[in-house]
């Protein structure tokens, strides 16, 4: 009988959020191994070469997984070695990256604003990855991998994310010609070997967490789990601190809130921006921004130091924060949002977030989401194209309003709005409406639009025209678009079709669309599209897994807030 060990390697990449932690092998070794007193060398070799292999099966690009291995894992398969090696190696990448993108920026000043706009963004985005990457490592510490699964669900998350980063980066190229387009298709050679490497590593943990079930070990979604090395307190994860716990159920007039914002100057602030600045960097404890009820004409950057931040307001139409950037008025889309939110565990309620650029001004963001562990209650969120980026990592929306046109519900996050109402708009008179746009790329992501025991209904404004447009449930952005309706109420406003393709290069046979259990007279399927991808229908198993207690891990981390949960099927 032979023995069982475990090599733990690394995959370097330009971008790429937690590989370090996602490359874990089980590598057999037979008894004449060890036999005859080998020394370190050759035979070191041979067990990295084997692990590297191993390792490499399950990837996408498995010449590029190879190459990448064994060039960073040379006669070394120490765990601790390796993730050390991999970590340097990643950030060194991701800095050189950063640079190009600076000296790109520099040859095009003052040459095409749009261009210098997505350089920007893509320079934010790398940095965004060398955050992630470093968290990942400071939150694994002690990695066993005996408790790797503990980790799965997490790290699925933060490689998903990783892919979407870099996407988002190279859509700022597009729509671009002449020496513009030059640099969108440099920039995506640069990217390229990421990109590849960040599939990769979803890969080998997504083996990882399959071939694991094995070895006894409890599988990534089954039961309930410790979130990486923190404790457990009070059956939550130690981040979510005794001052969060309740927030959000709780009456607005209980909350002690550590910065008043009002514009009557009987707060500490008369703007939002102003208050961030007393937002603690890297915070572990819960920040509340109380707006007072008000018209806040700003644009709020919620940055990635700024960890639990909670914005309260006076009611989701009292308080608004308004903007009016858009596409046409010269924004890529990914800078439009009046507000943006990067730092993790973000928190929202009785507040109102508005685009007021208008459907003539096609993308304009109200908000854009990147938090990692969001909960938005009693929220409205209004714009017509784009209206809400639920852009990457785990989100939850309860009893919120969204009102748009095209996509105004887009992204790639893995995002659950449950008892919500959408409100479609009236649209330019050559347009259609979309509710959702989701943005999957990859087809391990663990992301997907989710909308249970919902309302899809019409805006005022829109009912007396709505036979002059077509409406559908959403459109599929990217290849392996993702989006579950369930429970819902779906009103006349939908097209018989329910869905609408994409104008460009979509496959329409790797996509994931489904409806299930839902009621109203949109939600008649009977003259639904039939391209492969749509599921004719699915099992109430099915549905379960894209519940939030299953698809955000959220039983760990929702319910102390405080917010309104089901964390499983709703009777509607």
């Amino acid at each position: 009988m032979g023995k069982k060990s475990v090599a733990v390697a690394g995959v370097c990449s330009i971008l790429l959020v937690a590989m370090v932690v996602a490359v874990t092998v089980g590598v057999t070794r037979k008894s004449s191994d060890n036999a005859g007193g080998s020394s370190a060398g050759s035979g070191q070799v041979s067990t990295s070469t084997k692990a590297v292999q191993q390792l490499c099966q399950p990837t996408d690009y498995k010449q590029t997984c190879e190459t990448a291995l064994t060039s960073t894992a040379v006669n070394t398969s120490d765990p601790k070695q390796l993730i050390q090696l991999a970590f340097n190696v990643t950030v060194s990448h991701i800095g050189e990256a950063i640079k190009n993108s600076s000296l790109l920026q520099k040859a095009q000043a003052s040459k095409d604003p749009m261009i210098q706009d997505a350089l920007e963004n893509c320079k934010e985005l790398l940095e965004f990855s060398i955050n992630d990457l470093k968290k990942s490592i400071d939150a694994v510490g002690s990695f066993d991998v005996t408790k790797v699964n503990d980790y799965v669900t997490d790290l699925k998350t933060w490689l998903s994310g990783a892919i979407t980063y870099q996407q988002t980066c190279l859509e700022g190229f597009e729509n671009t010609t002449g020496a513009s387009r030059e640099i969108g298709d440099q920039m995506t050679k640069y990217l390229q070997l990421s990109g590849e490497l960040t599939s990769n590593g979803l890969a080998i943990i997504t083996e990882l967490s399959q071939s694991l079930s094995t070895f006894n070990v409890q599988g990534a979604t089954g039961g309930s789990r410790k979130l990486l090395s923190d404790e457990i307190s009070g059956g939550f994860p130690t981040w979510v601190s005794a001052g969060r716990r309740g927030l959000l159920q709780a009456a607005t007039a209980a909350v002690k809130p550590n910065v008043v914002v009002a514009q009557d100057g009987s707060g500490q602030y008369k703007t939002i921006n102003e208050a961030l600045q007393e937002v603690p960097n890297n915070g572990n404890n819960t920040f509340v921004i109380y707006v007072k009820a008000g018209v806040y004409n700003e644009y709020v950057n919620i940055s990635k130091s700024m960890d639990n931040v909670y914005l309260l307001g006076d009611g989701p139409t009292a308080t608004k924060i308004t903007g009016s950037r858009s596409y046409v008025g010269g924004y890529n889309t990914f800078t439009t949002s009046t507000v943006s939110v990067d730092g993790d565990r973000f928190m929202a309620k009785d507040i109102g977030f508005e685009n007021t650029a208008g459907a003539a001004k096609h993308q304009a963001v109200a908000l854009r989401v990147s938090s990692d562990w969001s909960v938005l209650y009693n929220c409205q969120i209004d714009g017509y194209q784009d209206t809400l980026y639920a852009h990457v990592h785990r989100q939850f929306y309860r009893e919120c309003v969204i009102s748009g046109t095209v996509d105004f519900i887009f992204g790639n996050a893995a995002a659950v709005f449950q008892n919500c109402k959408m409100l479609i708009r009236k649209p330019l008179d050559t347009q259609s409406c979309m509710v959702t746009a989701q943005g999957r790329t990859d087809k391990r992501q663990v992301t997907g639009t989710v909308l249970q025991n919902c309302t899809i209904s019409a805006a005022p404004e829109y009912i007396p025209v709505q036979a002059e447009f077509q409406s559908y449930l959403g459109r599929p952005w990217k290849n392996f678009s993702r989006t579950l309706v369930m429970n819902s109420q779906i009103d006349n406003v939908i097209d018989p079709a329910g869905w609408s393709e994409w104008i460009g290069d979509v496959n329409l046979n790797t996509l994931w669309y489904a409806e299930f259990n839902n009621r109203g007279p949109g939600a008649v399927t009977t003259n639904r599209v039939t391209w492969p991808g749509i599921q004719k229908s699915i099992t109430p198993q099915v549905a379960q897994t894209f519940t939030a207690s299953q698809f955000l891990d959220g039983d760990s981390w929702i319910p102390a807030t405080g917010v309104p949960y089901v964390p499983g099927m709703i009777n509607a």
